[in-house]
């Protein structure tokens, strides 16, 4: 007899014996508290910790209009939108969010999935089925997303490692200026905080002729006059034919959607299997986004007091001489390396001292490079930072690094 659970089994002991086995923790999450949550430990005693780790950036998620938008929208028109787009799920607040969407954009048309993750994979995927002779030239740090989309494509694809803008020209004009090229890349890479060279990218993709595709899931909110994303803050949105962005992040709703030309977007419509065959967001989510995205993009100053925000921390943590990864974006990653001991740290911060950071591991981060991945958010308060600074200088002696000097090149002390 073949003992499949066994077999399994195995495969989650691997993971746990290399630290990267995934726990969740069950986060009882209070509109009037966040950060601030409360759970459950092993033995049943009820602790209260600070989410140190949301990318719910601008606390869109607890904000009383968006509350109240979704609350307003669910008793009229119910929980559910009852069926994919085609039938019966398209509704007048699906229509009123992609109007929105392209207004914050740029662009003639957006169109609307149940995630960013959703977006990525049909439209790539659907992008490459259309045009099977087109060569996908991708950064290798992009997202699992894009990778997903791209691999189901079946097209040919080629790697650049990150931001290397002389091996993504090298690779360009390796190929016959006729040849469809898809170029893909992220505005911000969520995991390292970097950030693409846009410009110069699309200066090259227009010199040779290559579509580009954006992913602005990290971004959209928090950047740029109205939060259209980096694109928009440099003034590129004429120069990206597709833009990805995610309506849970910077938006604290739900779901995804990419923004493009009329005809681009009415193409994936048409063909992507993953928003034909799926059943639409319920019309309250919509609506909810809707309110969000207008409230936000006439809120500059919410992302200016963001951002000073975090730089405040950034100073504390320096003080307290906490490497962490410097780069020009909100995300502040501080490495820890080895797998196991992430989860040491990590456990120690939640148990300990109250600070909710969950450690990032492979496959998210290359194997040996898990790090914490620290996310302010508009609620958190100078208490809170300082807290958090104190948490982090205490926990990082207690847990002591094995990891070379060469590898902290890169962080800020």
């Amino acid at each position: 007899m073949i003992n499949y659970q066994q077999i399994l089994a195995e495969k989650l002991d691997q993971l746990k014996e290399k630290g990267t086995y995934r726990y969740f923790l069950d986060v009882n999450k209070s509109a009037q508290h966040f950060p601030h949550f409360y759970f459950e430990d092993a033995t049943g005693v009820k602790r209260k910790a600070v989410n140190w780790c949301s990318n719910d950036y601008l606390a869109m998620s607890v904000h009383d209009e968006v509350i109240s938008r979704l609350s307003f929208v669910t008793h009229r028109s119910g929980t559910g939108s009852g069926g994919t787009r085609n039938i019966s799920g398209t509704t007048n607040f699906h229509r009123s969010l992609e109007n929105v969407l392209g207004q914050l954009h740029g662009k003639e048309k957006a169109l609307v999935f149940g995630s960013a993750y959703l977006a990525n994979l049909t439209a790539l995927a659907t992008l490459g089925k259309l045009m099977p002779e087109a060569i996908f030239i991708s950064d290798q740090d992009n997202h699992a997303s894009i990778i997903e989309g791209i691999k189901a494509s079946g097209n040919e694809k080629r790697l650049f490692p990150h931001n290397d803008l002389n091996a993504l020209e090298q690779i360009l004009e390796s190929l016959p200026i006729n040849q469809p090229k898809i170029l893909v890349f992220e505005s911000v890479y969520s995991m390292s905080g970097t950030i693409a060279p846009m410009e110069e990218m699309v200066l090259l993709a227009k010199k040779y002729q290559a579509l580009t595709y954006l992913d602005e899931v990290h971004a959209v909110g928090l950047y740029g006059e109205t939060g259209g994303g980096l694109s928009e803050a440099l003034g590129l949105q004429n120069g990206i034919d597709i833009i990805n962005g995610t309506l849970a992040k910077g938006f604290g709703v739900l779901g995804g959607y990419i923004a493009g030309s009329a005809i681009l977007v009415d193409a994936i419509r048409s063909f992507g299997s993953g928003f034909i065959f799926t059943t639409s967001l319920p019309p309250a989510i919509c609506a909810a986004a809707t309110k969000s995205i207008e409230i936000l993009m006439q809120s500059q100053n919410t992302r200016v007091d963001y951002f000073n925000k975090v730089n405040h921390l950034r100073q504390l943590l320096l003080a307290k001489q906490i490497p962490f990864l410097n780069n020009p974006t909100h995300i502040t990653p501080i490495l820890i390396g080895d797998e196991l001991r992430c989860k040491k740290i990590a456990d120690y911060l939640l148990y300990q001292l109250g600070i909710y950071l969950q450690p990032i591991n492979y496959p998210t981060v290359p194997k040996g490079k898990a790090c914490l991945r620290v996310t302010i958010t508009t609620k958190h308060g100078q208490t809170e930072m300082e807290q958090l600074a104190d948490a982090l200088a205490e926990v990082l002696l207690l847990f002591p690094a094995n990891i070379p000097t060469a590898e902290f090149k890169t962080l800020a002390l």
